[in-house]
């Protein structure tokens, strides 16, 4: 634990502070969180439900200053995996007080939490934009475990309701007459593909040689055939 930095956990009391806190790391996200959704009274609600769900809130003090803090909670097992594990949900470090060990202090405690509850894993969720913060996690260790994929709820149920719904008519035969003209395309291909293989022409093929050649064989017939007397 590095020296002048205090970890403990918070308790209710502590909240306000933490919600203060919490607002400014919203307002200075990498990815743009508007000024307006820093509310702090809506972030004390969030703070609060944090941990009456089982939640865990560690705050860094420096000279009595509340300058960090750390979610974590305990998930697992479930069906999936055997065994529990810590979710750091959020860590933030003040700006002013960066590069001075808060965050390795806090993350220490949030290890020490991992042991305690058996938690053979620590999972981090830094934002996608803060590069510092992953770089961070890096080189303490953190690897890539899994991807997230999001999308907005409207848009989600608007794409169900989309391919659920059921094609018109000709919408389907236009559909089947493309698939057939497709079909025969890649196989005339494929033959062609096969002749060439076989040293055969593959290309198209000239009939007037064979013209030519089949009426001089029928003018020659002609000339050899006894006329009528």
């Amino acid at each position: 634990m590095s020296a002048g930095v205090d970890v403990r956990t918070a308790g209710a009391e502590d909240l306000a502070v933490v919600a203060e806190l919490t607002a400014v790391a919203r307002t200075d996200a990498p990815y743009g969180m508007p000024v307006d959704g820093a509310n702090t009274d809506v972030l004390l609600t969030h703070l609060s439900v944090y941990l009456a769900a089982g939640g865990t809130i560690l705050v860094a003090e420096t000279e009595g200053r509340t300058v960090g803090f750390l979610l974590a909670r305990t998930v697992g097992p479930h069906l999936f995996a055997d065994e529990p594990a810590l979710l750091v949900d959020t860590l933030y470090v003040h700006p002013r007080s960066r590069r001075r060990g808060v965050g390795h202090t806090l993350l220490a405690r949030a290890a020490a939490l991992a042991e305690e509850a058996g938690a053979a894993h620590v999972y981090g969720t830094p934002p996608a934009g803060d590069r510092g913060m992953q770089r961070f996690l890096a080189r303490l260790g953190f690897a890539p475990a899994a991807g997230h994929r999001v999308v907005a709820t409207a848009t989600l149920q608007r794409r169900l309701t989309s391919d659920g719904a059921p094609r018109p008519r000709r919408e389907l035969r236009v559909r089947g007459r493309r698939e057939a003209t497709r079909a025969t395309i890649e196989d005339v291909i494929a033959r062609r593909r096969r002749a060439r293989e076989a040293g055969l022409p593959s290309g198209p093929v000239d009939l007037r040689d064979f013209q030519e050649r089949h009426r001089a064989r029928q003018v020659r017939g002609g000339d050899a055939t006894p006329s009528a007397s």
